[in-house]
C-alpha cells in the first residue's frame, strides 16, 4: 500500500468525485440506491425523511442511534459527508445544542453547507479538517460520532486520541465502521480503489478495539457486528473495473461493527 500522503489524497479525489455527482457507487460493481443501503445500515425511514440529498449511501451503520443524544449536547461528527449524520443528531440536539461536521474533502464540506441552507439547519457548523488533527479545542464536546471514516484513516490511533481529547469528561463516543476478522487476499489489500471504499484499510477488529483503549477510553462495548455485505445486498465487488468476487464471500472476513466508549 502507498504512503499515507498518497492514500489521503485518494480519498480526498474520490470522495470529492461522490460529493460533485451526489450519488455512490459503493465500491461494488453497479451504483446501489442509497436509500437502501442506509436502510440496510440501521436508520429508519422517519429519520430519512427528506434528507435524499444528504444521503449518499455511505455508512456502514447509525451511530446516532447509539449515542443516547440529548437537547442541548454538543455533538462531533468525524468525516461528516454530505451531512446526514449530522441533521439527524441536530435535530435531537435541539437549538439549544450543537453539532460540529469535520470532513478532510472540500467538496464534501460545499455538498453539506449547501444541505444545511437547504434544510434550513441553524444549530450545524462544517468544518474543513482532518479528523487525526481535529480542529476543536480540548475538553468541549458530549458526544463523538463517526461512520465508516476513522478506517480510512491512516493512524487510527491518533483519530481515536483526538477523539478522547476533544470530547468533555464523562463523554462518550459512538462510532460505526469497518474491521477484519481475518485477512484479505492480496489484490484487495493493495487496491486504492478498495481502501477508499473502506476496506482495504480496515484493521483487525482486536487492535481496532485496543486502540480505543490505549486512547483512555473505558467501557468499550460492541453494541452490534454483523458482515459488511449484508448492507449492499451481496453485490459484486469490483477492483479497478476487475471482478474479484461477490461480498459474501468474505461475509466471515469484512465486518461492520458499532461501538460506544465512554470518557
Amino acid at each position: 500500500m502507498d504512503s499515507p500522503a498518497k492514500i489521503k489524497n485518494i480519498v480526498k479525489q474520490n470522495y470529492g468525485k461522490i460529493a460533485l455527482s451526489k450519488t455512490s457507487c459503493c465500491v461494488t460493481g453497479s451504483c446501489c440506491s442509497s436509500a437502501d443501503v442506509a436502510k440496510n445500515a440501521g436508520y429508519s425511514a422517519d429519520e430519512l425523511a427528506k434528507l435524499d440529498d444528504a444521503n449518499l449511501g455511505l455508512g456502514c451503520g447509525n451511530p446516532t442511534a447509539l449515542s443516547s443524544l440529548k437537547a442541548g449536547e454538543i455533538v462531533l461528527d468525524l468525516g461528516s459527508g454530505a451531512g446526514i449524520d449530522c441533521f439527524i443528531a441536530a435535530k435531537k440536539a435541539g437549538n439549544s445544542g450543537k453539532v460540529i461536521g469535520i470532513d478532510m474533502t472540500p467538496e464534501m464540506i460545499q455538498l453539506a453547507k449547501e444541505n444545511a441552507k437547504k434544510l434550513n439547519f441553524h444549530n450545524v457548523e462544517f468544518i474543513l479538517g482532518d479528523i487525526e488533527h481535529i480542529p476543536v479545542e480540548d475538553n468541549t464536546v458530549d458526544i463523538v460520532i463517526s461512520n465508516c471514516v476513522i478506517n480510512l484513516a491512516s493512524n487510527k490511533e491518533q483519530v481515536f486520541n483526538e477523539a478522547y481529547r476533544v470530547l468533555k469528561s464523562g463523554g462518550r463516543m459512538a462510532i460505526s465502521d469497518i474491521v477484519l476478522n481475518g485477512t484479505l487476499p492480496e489484490e484487495i489489500e493493495n487496491s486504492e480503489l478498495a481502501y477508499a471504499g473502506c476496506i482495504a484499510g480496515a484493521v483487525q477488529k482486536e487492535y481496532y478495539i485496543s486502540s480505543i483503549y490505549n486512547a483512555g477510553f473505558k467501557n468499550v462495548t460492541i453494541i452490534n457486528e454483523r458482515a459488511y455485505n449484508t448492507i449492499f445486498d451481496n453485490k459484486e465487488l469490483k477492483i479497478d473495473d476487475v471482478q474479484v468476487s461477490n461480498l459474501k464471500n468474505y461475509s466471515d472476513v469484512i465486518k461492520s461493527i458499532s461501538i460506544v466508549a465512554w470518557k
